[in-house]
């Protein structure tokens, strides 16, 4: 069950670090293992992982930091902070961060275990959920699988980024899409200050959609200033 499940495993103090990653592979996962958060950040440009357990007091870049950074680029991967940290403001920090889990040192290596299998449990959750194939948008309908926008008797075909951005509006429906998520996800860039052009075509593709869903006043793609964009549904409807 966990044979294709990578693990990137970032923690300073060698002797935990093994016992851990021992404990993980034993089990089934694939680990990948850092000392500091530098050595963790450039592993997780490289490959994909699944879950990231993160200790926050690490040189050259700690937790806390390393986790923003990953979350600039992926909403979705899980985050454990693993801390011998106990004070409340630390463990919020870690949420604000964008932590799943976390988990105070001394643990047990059981308890570790029960944490990491169910965030995952709810990490495949969400992505079955994220995984839907239809939406409901107003009057129309927005078949994800055929890449296809009906309304009544007109049926559009899409190109697959204006199937991919408008997938990713459609998940965040009624809340802000970040303009630097959609250009990490659909476009693959991960500094916010950089591919003018690539932002300038991201603009041409909401324009084109604009177009494709004004024939229900009701559905709108609007401008967040300095954020990003909402597709904005009427209060009866669902994306569902």
């Amino acid at each position: 069950m966990n044979e294709s499940i990578r693990i990137l495993l970032c923690e300073d103090e060698e002797n935990l670090g093994l016992i851990l990653e021992e404990l993980l592979t034993s089990k089934k996962f694939v680990v990948d293992r850092c000392m500091d958060g530098v050595a963790g950040w450039e592993a997780f440009k490289s490959r994909r992982y699944d879950l990231c357990l993160l200790d926050i007091m690490m040189p050259k870049r700690d937790g806390l930091t390393l986790a923003k950074d990953i979350r600039s680029v992926s909403q979705d991967v899980p985050i454990i902070f693993l801390t011998a940290l106990g004070m409340r403001e630390n463990v919020l920090e870690g949420f604000r961060s964008g932590a799943d889990d976390y988990i105070a040192k001394p643990f047990s290596m059981e308890e570790l275990l029960l944490r990491v299998e169910a965030v995952l449990r709810r990490s495949r959750s969400e992505s079955t959920r994220a995984m839907q194939h239809e939406y409901h948008l107003g009057r129309y309908t927005f078949n994800v699988t055929s890449q296809t926008l009906e309304i009544g008797e007109t049926k559009r075909k899409l190109t697959t980024k204006e199937c991919e951005l408008l997938t990713l509006l459609c998940q965040f429906a009624n809340q802000t899409l970040e303009r630097s998520h959609a250009l990490s996800v659909i476009w693959g860039v991960s500094d916010p200050g950089a591919g003018d052009f690539t932002q300038r075509s991201m603009d041409v593709y909401v324009t084109k959609l604009r177009r494709m869903l004004e024939e229900d006043e009701r559905v709108e793609i609007k401008n967040v200033h300095g954020k990003g964009y909402k597709l904005v549904l009427p209060p009866e409807e669902s994306v569902l």
